[in-house]
């Protein structure tokens, strides 16, 4: 069986015109080019889902929310599709079940690119007016969340069989001096934090508005690989008073002995999307839990940082790093030192911070099932901010808003230090 992915690698400039969907579009379809059939069904855990059920929600995105309300005449692909690739929008209707994505050997992957090719040459029709802006950028910066997601769903799914098959090689990490990390000082007072211009921000970006904080130093690099094997020779797996209840407890019942993907405590190296290699002690820790990280900073005799520290102290970091579009598909150690502020703010790790995922002052949802985007999820989360080495450049912002549940480290997530002075 032939499927039919793009197999150039597009150039990703900044969004916000739908004349470049289609550029976005061939970018999941790269991903995608180096699976087999077979890589493109599997689910290894609840939180991942298939390559093939990814390429097929985003079209049911574009299909959902502005074909079917927008083209004239327009007709479903598949009437089943609405059931079968909606995610969470209660608003649209029942969706099919998350664990079980893994089960559809039908539609095939050849049926989904028919699918979004289809999609592809209708949305032409209505790509160009006006007034459908603002749902091609919601639809594109989706479209760049499940990308994200590909890669790290595929990690989990290649991480989990014994024959670690190597998805994309990559070129080798450049070398990084040892940089004792320092701590920058950060004064107090009024702040004011969330976006605030006229491109596109996720709606839990905002409003825009002041905060108070106390002075507060905020560390200048991520934790590294080599620090966090000084907390698991410590014992940091098995000191119960370094965790918080509930991080024990997952630990307990998980087995949690070092990060996921790190081979028998680290000695047998970790696991990237370019096979296992060993671990460089000067790279970013990653695919921490909120518990791991948490409980590290507590062995450091820090902490996290808030949200809003990050935000405020992201003021001097430079825009730059290491993006899904280097595909090095890994977190890389530090070999540029930003000249006046915090390094490595942006790209290479998701950064845990202590602040509990909720609505910002003066929040509304947007109305229709486009308000399920994102306020619904504000329970029992925590906010990770700054982008990953399998985030686009062109979709971060030193305002943006991850966010994921305390046990989650299936993600790129790693940690900063912060402490109170």
């Amino acid at each position: 069986m032939m499927v039919t992915p793009h197999t150039d690698t597009p150039r990703m400039n900044s969004l916000g015109k739908p004349l470049e969907f289609q550029q976005v579009r061939s970018f999941s379809e790269f991903l995608c080019q180096p699976l087999e059939v077979e890589d493109y069904v599997v689910q290894t855990m609840d939180d991942v889902s298939p390559a093939k059920w990814h390429l097929a929600h985003t079209t049911w995105f574009f299909e959902t929310f502005i074909l079917k309300p927008h083209l004239e005449g327009y007709r479903p692909f598949n009437d089943a599709y609405e059931h079968l690739f909606n995610s969470y929008y209660n608003s649209v209707g029942v969706q099919f079940s998350r664990p079980h994505r893994g089960l559809l050997s039908r539609p095939t992957v050849s049926e989904i690119y028919d699918y979004r090719r289809y999609v592809d040459e209708r949305i032409q029709k209505v790509l160009n007016r006006e007034e459908l802006v603002p749902l091609f950028q919601i639809g594109l910066n989706h479209e760049q969340q499940h990308q994200e997601l590909i890669l790290t769903d595929l990690k989990h799914v290649f991480g989990f069989n014994p024959l670690k098959p190597i998805y994309r090689e990559s070129p080798n990490s450049p070398c990084g001096d040892r940089h004792e990390f320092e701590w920058l000082s950060f004064e107090g007072g009024i702040h004011e934090i969330g976006y605030e211009g006229s491109d596109f921000s996720f709606d839990n970006e905002g409003p825009r508005h002041k905060v108070h904080l106390e002075p507060f130093s905020f560390a200048s690099r991520p934790v590294t690989c080599g620090e966090y094997l000084e907390f698991i020779g410590d014992g940091g797996y098995k000191t119960p008073t370094l965790w918080l209840s509930m991080g024990w407890q997952t630990v307990q019942e998980q087995g949690w002995n070092a990060p996921m993907y790190w081979e028998n405590e680290g000695k047998g190296g970790l696991f990237t999307l370019s096979g296992l290699r060993k671990i460089d002690p000067e790279e970013p820790v990653c695919h921490l839990s909120y518990f791991e990280a948490d409980a590290f900073a507590r062995w450091v005799g820090a902490r996290l940082p808030t949200e809003e520290e990050w935000e405020v102290a992201s003021a001097l970091a430079p825009v730059e790093g290491n993006f899904v579009e280097e595909e090095f598909y890994h977190p890389r150690p530090l070999h540029h030192v930003a000249p006046a502020g915090p390094s490595m703010m942006l790209g290479d790790v998701w950064e845990w911070t202590s602040s509990q995922y909720s609505a910002y002052p003066g929040y509304r949802a947007v109305e229709g099932a486009l308000g399920e985007y994102n306020g619904k999820f504000m329970c029992n989360q925590f906010v990770l901010r700054g982008g990953s080495c399998a985030t686009s450049v062109t979709h971060i912002r030193k305002t943006y808003r991850n966010f994921f549940p305390p046990d989650a480290r299936w993600q790129f997530s790693g940690l900063r230090l912060a402490k109170d002075i």
